[in-house]
């Protein structure tokens, strides 16, 4: 089984990866954002940047840094096919994801004003903020020493292979496609 794991910055394009490798590779999708929103709905609270944040921390501290990833491993595991879980956050995650066979960590980046625009246009629950409180979330998000936070810089310092997806999605798709024959390697 192939997991290929997602982590970058805001808005750099994690979903629009996920995405393609659904679309045109078969892969089935885990979303921790996804888990914890469930997570969040059954306890009757808002889904926002700012709890979803919270609640993945508190489910970290509790439970251990990979937590989240192994609840979603679970699953991937039970369908057996190959599947991308999005978005990797911390560094104990990676941990737990790299004993597993057939794991590949991808990272997503682009230039921080490109990817506030996109997240504009999105237009999600999460997304409806200035560009000053963008930078404040993404700072919050990048460094931690503790496991059970998130720390983007070193996950995507931890990746192995890096997308700058900062131009066309013709581009990304040339991108996802040197990275799915470099590290996956199987045809469709």
């Amino acid at each position: 089984m192939v997991i290929v794991g997602i982590t970058g910055t805001l808005g750099a394009g994690k979903g629009t990866v996920v995405d393609y490798l659904v679309r045109k590779k078969d892969f089935i999708h885990f979303s921790v954002r996804g888990y914890l929103s469930g997570v969040l709905e059954r306890r009757g609270m808002p889904v926002n940047r700012d709890t979803l944040t919270a609640v993945a921390n508190e489910l970290r501290a509790k439970h251990g840094p990979a937590h989240i990833i192994e609840q979603l491993y679970e699953q991937a595991s039970e369908n057996g096919q190959a599947c991308v879980i999005e978005s990797i956050r911390s560094p104990g995650e990676i941990a737990s994801l790299r004993e597993k066979q057939g794991f590949v960590l991808l990272a997503v980046d682009a230039d921080a004003r490109i990817r506030y625009n996109r997240i504009r246009k999105r237009n999600s629950e999460t997304d409806n903020v200035s560009f000053a409180t963008f930078l404040q979330n993404e700072e919050r998000e990048m460094h931690s020493d503790d496991p059970s936070k998130q720390n983007l810089a070193e996950c995507i310092r931890q990746a192995d292979h890096l997308i700058n997806n900062g131009g066309s999605r013709e581009a990304l798709g040339v991108q996802i496609e040197c990275f799915y024959r470099k590290f996956v390697g199987r045809e469709k």
